[in-house]
């Protein structure tokens, strides 16, 4: 088991036990820590699954969560909307000061946003959307940009034909919706690219190694593999090389592991989405919105294009200067919210507004 997922499983034990004993008031000014210091707030999380992106966020939350007075209660949904459902509606019971969903459907939890909102508790989606318009805010990525940033970079490293695979994640979850939508725009320009298969591996390496391993015995070419996320891509890789041969991949996420397959030319690319930064972020504006203070409801995270000419700054962050990275990441979240630009985080090619 990964450092990541060894954390994340304590982490989740600790919290769902917090969360099933959590009571009193929801507003952040009532009672007081020893000595006279404010109550920490409490925040419910529950995300779609407990994904390296998710880990990553969860260790970017933790830390904006201690330097900020905030109590994290956190909860994994595998992939199963009733079960989210029945977190949301527990934190609603439990009179947290907010909720934070990064959801496993777009259509899904229209009655638990409703109640949380009956009982004035800021509700938040981040990462992925609801398809609600009564969220109290929403920190989301630009997933149609991203998806077109990955097949741009296919389509240029194939010349602009060839045939290609792609994972997709989970059917009806909005990054899956927007990052094919992303694809298929840049698809209009190259007729001569042809999408040979295209289904789900819901975010997971290990149904993506089966996937491929499917399309290699059941089709003569594949020219290259566009992964909606990084860890479908990996289990590509593997279902590859065991196959013995080496094709162009390109994912989405920069977790660890993609960013080292760029850097050693696995990947052709990936897309930075920095789960540390944007999920610490969800957090910050939910702690903002349950202070009642002003802040951005709709901040929209853009992902710069990671390629050999700057992963290694990428791997700083993600990777080998992590403990300054979280370290630094409470200040950084809360500059970037003032900027508007809150997936800044000094990689080459990006600018700070």
């Amino acid at each position: 088991m990964s450092r990541f997922l060894k954390l994340a499983a304590g982490l989740t034990a600790a919290a769902t036990v917090l969360t099933l004993s959590a009571c009193g008031a929801g507003d952040p000014s009532a009672g007081a820590a020893s000595g006279g210091a404010p109550a920490p707030l409490r925040v419910g999380v529950s995300v779609y699954d407990q994904s390296s992106f998710i880990t990553a966020g969860q260790e970017g939350m933790k830390s904006y969560a201690k330097a900020n007075n905030i109590d994290l209660l956190w909860n994994s949904a595998n992939l199963d909307v009733s079960t989210q459902a029945s977190q949301i509606d527990q934190y609603v019971n439990a009179k947290v000061d907010a909720i934070i969903v990064v959801p496993v459907q777009a259509g899904s939890l229209q009655a638990q946003v409703a109640s949380a909102k009956a009982a004035g508790i800021p509700m938040l989606d981040v990462n992925a959307s609801l398809a609600s318009t009564e969220v109290a805010a929403s920190v989301q990525p630009d997933d149609v940009a991203a998806g077109a940033q990955e097949m741009q970079m296919m389509a240029d490293k194939l010349g602009g034909k060839g045939n290609i695979v792609v994972l997709q994640g989970p059917i009806g979850q909005s990054a899956q919706i927007d990052r094919q939508k992303g694809i298929d725009q840049v698809l209009t320009k190259y007729p001569d690219i042809k999408i040979l298969a295209k289904d789900t591996a819901n975010w997971k390496r290990d149904e993506a190694v089966n996937k491929m391993k499917n399309w290699i015995s059941g089709f003569d070419k594949i020219d290259g593999v566009v992964s909606q996320n990084d860890d479908m891509g990996l289990g590509a890789l593997q279902a590859l090389k065991e196959a013995g041969q080496s094709k162009p991949i390109v994912g989405i996420d920069g977790i660890e592991d993609g960013l080292n397959a760029v850097k050693n030319g696995d990947f052709i690319g990936t897309s930075l989405q920095n789960g540390t930064v944007e999920l610490s972020t969800g957090l910050a504006v939910a702690a903002a919105l349950a202070k009642k203070q002003q802040v951005d409801t709709k901040p929209v995270y853009n992902m710069p294009a990671i390629t050999q000419k700057n992963v290694d700054v990428a791997i700083q962050h993600v990777v080998t200067n992590r403990d300054e990275f979280l370290a630094g990441l409470p200040d950084l979240v809360s500059k970037n919210l003032q900027t508007g630009n809150i997936a800044y985080e000094g990689i080459p090619g990006q600018e700070q507004k």
